[in-house]
């Protein structure tokens, strides 16, 4: 009888029309093994002309995670932390070279006998291999070629052929760029082996992988794609079909729906969000605003994916009647921002999710950081703090933009612009902003004082942003294993999977600005190790993800709210300061004078005041329920007041110096961007002339 190792397998490709988007490849012969050319031909044979017609197979999960440490092993390693458990494509090292969290796998020996080797555990199609160079800041290690190795057995090893010749395949010519090399002929195997033959001249041989590969059962079938129960649209979209998505929602629940764009990108593209809500187009009194914003960076795209498999659940869930999502659709209106950063996404999505390597994509067309690009209010206000001789005079909310920001050559991007804008048209409570590239959720501040370079600062409301930070993390399936290992280099289960953003690296980003500008309260979540998941990946991806998303948005119904109105009127009152005691962080009424105070179980003294009003006090207890607290404010006019409004003929500037100064501000920015828009227009009509002008001259 013929050994399985020494017998090669025919197959034919057969379309299975019972399964949805199914392909099988089933046995239809075995062969004894013959004479090395007879092999050959016949591997050539097989070598999948049929395959040709099916899609590109799935990466076997190095970058994921989902390929356990214990998969890998190596010939050789210079010391543990270049063991071959780093050697995965897209590992980042830690500061320090020497430590246990290096940035590839490096042979000990510089010559070509050294392999890095994964075991796929089932008979796998393997179909390619992505190579990168080593992630350090002090050393430049790639491999420049090398050889592929395949074996049913882990002993007995065939190289990859190219022809009658062993092929050799290009490897990399700088550390970070991701290189696909494609198997001349796709081939079943359970174990495979990357043999390094030529590398960087000053370097060593280090490298960091993924393995694109379909896995084969024992029967022979090869399942590269199905649905899944949700029926949700799991694939990664561009902008034409990102709007197409979101078109359908709207069509499907045109009720609760409503699409509109904050703006455009630097290249024009639109940004736009979706309303969910029983009244999507307006603010309901009362009723609290959320907000989940994806694609800041536009290589971590999971968020965006997240996001618009989001829209789609809640509309067919509340078309159901689910009770949860009935619930939270008709009392919160939800905005849903799936791609602050298009033209970053634009460019990652071209290249794809395992060759757009760690940073292609992370920036705006102009090359902005646009988490880097909100103005820095947290040292405004500590400078204020520390120079007043009384820090309670020192306004802790609502800090204006500072003035250079305002101006048209500063550099700020027009995403950053349309943001602004919108956080202060919509009275927002909640908000996520959702990365990737690690498995954490990080709260405020994300700014240090006097920028040291990490250190633990906690706002005001340290207790609520750590309660928020945990129910993500908490019910976050992958976050919550204890035995999923790190990402790269830092061990965040050691604080239960949340951090202050200071305490891990210092930013004045978009958290801090929500913060201190708005009444927002906004967390950052790292949704996965991988930035790019492939499309197999986001099934897994929303099943890990969609309790966090649901129980995130709850929160919003904590605390207390109420409105605040004139006595005599019974009009609400707009920009009224809630102060609550002995926290050092105030929050405004939106224009028709309701709030809302995100605070955790307790009783609070509550104290609101007004322009032209005496100061109104109460005390209201915050309970257990996920459910606010109703605390409303009755407010009666002063006397002067009473006297300014006899005299005045009107004017709609606020008295407030500080509310007068913001909204000044706010004018000039948006100023500024309609003026930069204006510019950028005329400059795409010239250019557009120009083209025309050119054609016609050749034609």
């Amino acid at each position: 009888m013929n050994s399985p190792h020494n017998m090669w397998f025919m197959f034919d490709l057969k379309w299975n029309r019972n399964q949805n988007k199914r392909f099988f490849l089933t046995p239809h012969q075995s062969v004894p093994a013959i004479s090395r050319q007879a092999q050959t031909t016949k591997k050539i044979f097989i070598s999948w002309l049929l395959f040709l017609s099916l899609p590109d197979c799935p990466p076997l999960g190095l970058e994921s995670l989902r390929v356990d440490d214990s998969q890998i092993q190596a010939s050789s390693y210079q010391r543990s932390g270049l063991g071959p458990h780093r050697g995965r494509l897209n590992i980042q090292s830690g500061i320090e070279d020497g430590d246990l969290y290096d940035g590839a796998w490096c042979a000990e020996y510089k010559d070509q006998h050294q392999w890095l080797q994964v075991d796929a555990i089932y008979h796998t199609l393997f179909t390619g291999v992505i190579l990168q160079g080593r992630n350090s800041i002090w050393s430049w290690d790639w491999v420049h070629t090398y050889k592929v190795q395949l074996s049913n057995d882990s002993v007995n090893w065939e190289t990859c052929m190219n022809g009658t010749e062993e092929a050799i395949f290009e490897g990399n010519q700088n550390p970070e760029t991701p290189v696909l090399g494609r198997l001349p002929v796709p081939t079943v195997a359970r174990f495979i082996r990357i043999n390094p033959q030529t590398w960087y001249f000053n370097g060593t041989i280090c490298l960091r992988a993924e393995i694109m590969g379909c896995r084969v059962d024992g029967r022979q079938k090869m399942l590269l794609y199905t649905e899944t129960d949700n029926d949700l649209d799991f694939r990664h979209h561009n902008y034409k079909e990102m709007r197409k998505l979101m078109k359908s929602v709207t069509e499907e629940c045109p009720d609760i729906t409503h699409v509109y764009t904050i703006g455009k990108s630097y290249m024009g593209f639109k940004l736009y969000v979706m309303v969910i809500s029983d009244n999507p187009s307006k603010h309901e009194l009362g009723e609290p605003e959320f907000r989940y914003v994806a694609g800041m960076h536009g290589n971590e795209v999971l968020g965006r994916e997240l996001v618009l498999n989001l829209m789609q659940y809640l509309c067919r869930e509340y078309k159901k009647g689910n009770q949860r999502v009935v619930r939270l659709v008709t009392e919160t209106r939800i905005h849903l921002l799936p791609s602050m950063n298009p033209d970053g996404y634009e460019d990652a999505y071209v290249k794809g999710s395992e060759l757009a390597g760690w940073a292609d994509g992370r920036y705006s067309f102009e090359g902005i950081d646009l988490n880097h690009n909100f103005p820095d209010l947290n040292n405004i206000m500590w400078d204020a703090q520390e120079t007043a001789a009384d820090k309670s005079k020192v306004s802790n909310h609502y800090i204006p933009i500072p003035e250079y920001y305002t101006k048209e050559d500063a550099m700020v991007a027009p995403e950053t612009r349309a943001v602004i804008s919108w956080m202060q048209d919509i009275p927002f409570v909640l908000s996520a902003n959702l990365h990737g590239g690690e498995l954490v959720v990080t709260y405020p501040f994300d700014c240090t004082r006097d920028w040291a370079p990490v250190e633990d600062t906690p706002t005001a409301d340290n207790a609520f942003f750590r309660w928020l930070a945990t129910v993500y993390a908490s019910t976050n399936l992958v976050m919550a294993n204890p035995d999923r290992r790190i990402c790269h280099s830092e061990d965040f289960q050691s604080h239960n999977n949340i951090i202050n953003g200071g305490a891990w690296h210092t930013v004045p980003g978009m958290n801090d600005f929500s913060y201190l500008h708005t009444n927002c309260f906004e967390v950052t979540v790292e949704l996965s190790c991988d930035k790019f998941p492939h499309a197999s990946e986001l099934p897994i991806e929303w099943e890990n993800n969609k309790e966090s998303l649901l129980v995130y948005m709850e929160q919003i119904h904590r605390g207390i709210k109420g409105v605040i109105r004139d006595k005599l009127t019974k009009q609400g009152i707009a920009d009224a300061v809630i102060k609550v005691e002995d926290h050092d962080h105030d929050i405004r009424s939106a224009a028709d004078g309701d709030y809302w105070r995100l605070l955790n179980p307790g009783e609070y003294k509550v104290v609101v005041w007004a322009e032209g009003y005496f100061p109104s006090m109460r005390r209201c207890n915050v309970g257990m329920e996920p459910h606010p607290t109703i605390c409303d404010f009755t407010m009666t006019k002063t006397p002067l007041q009473r006297l300014k409004e006899i005299r005045a003929k009107g004017g709609k500037i606020p008295q407030d110096l500080q509310l007068r100064l913001r909204a000044l501000r706010l004018r000039k920015l948006r100023a500024s961007t309609k003026a930069i828009n204006r510019r950028r227009e005329s400059q795409r009509l010239q250019q557009a002339r120009k083209a025309r002008s050119t054609g016609a001259q050749r034609a």
